[in-house]
């Protein structure tokens, strides 16, 4: 799959993009990232890339025509997804994750200041929020994004059940982890991890995944409770 990002701050990728899986992903042409200056693509001398917004206000917006002419050189007449990322977006979560990661191509545009100009949402197929919180601008959300896209990418883990069975994945919290040592300072692996028995395992798993979910996140639960209701009513 193949991520174009488009923002003030190219530099910003350079050292997430070469670290850990995604950096390996990269490296094995599984993934690639490509990275495109806003400022590239605006007319005036001094690359202006934002202005005061028409009916006052603090703060800068990102101009529509330098993005928008980004876009249209980028996608030169293709079919790749434009993702802008913005706090008013829909809510960035696994399900979401997977559907990007069909796409062949995507180019995410990464906003600053107060925003983007309304007039750009008219070219950009998916806005997309990672949380209800305000950010410097859309460069760290456009990380997230690749990273767990990049997670979904046949190749990228080294062990393929990995993706499919953590946290999201089937709509709740994953299950908790122990390894070496056996105890530590007192706090024991729970006994059923050491027996052998893989149906126990399975099921102390499935346990602690639904029990973890009801007491952190009570809203996934029962949004996933609900979801497979619906499959057993359907079958």
């Amino acid at each position: 799959m193949k991520f174009d990002i488009l923002t003030i701050f190219p530099d910003f990728f350079h050292s997430p993009l070469t670290q850990g899986l995604v950096g390996k992903a990269i490296e094995r042409g599984l993934l690639e990232v490509a990275l495109h200056n806003t400022r590239d693509y605006a007319l005036d001398r001094h690359r202006s890339t934002d202005d005061t917004p028409y009916g006052g206000g603090a703060g800068m917006v990102m101009k529509v025509d330098p993005i928008v002419r980004g876009i249209e050189s980028i996608r030169n007449g293709g079919t790749e997804k434009v993702i802008l990322v913005t706090p008013q977006g829909a809510q960035f979560h696994q399900g979401m994750v997977g559907e990007i990661a069909g796409f062949e191509k995507a180019l995410i545009v990464c906003g600053r200041y107060e925003g983007v100009d309304e007039r750009v949402r008219d070219f950009v197929d998916m806005e997309v929020s990672v949380g209800d919180y305000i950010l410097m601008g859309g460069e760290i959300p456009a990380l997230v994004i690749v990273e767990a896209v990049a997670r979904l990418i046949p190749g990228v883990l080294g062990c393929a059940d990995s993706a499919e069975k953590e946290s999201f994945s089937d709509g709740l919290l994953e299950f908790p982890h122990y390894t070496r040592p056996e105890d530590f300072r007192g706090m024991r692996v729970p006994p059923v991890l050491l027996s052998g028995d893989h149906g126990a395992i399975e099921e102390w798993r499935r346990v602690e995944s639904r029990s973890r979910t009801l007491k952190r996140r009570p809203d996934l639960y029962e949004k996933a409770m609900g979801a497979r209701l619906e499959r057993k009513k359907a079958i």
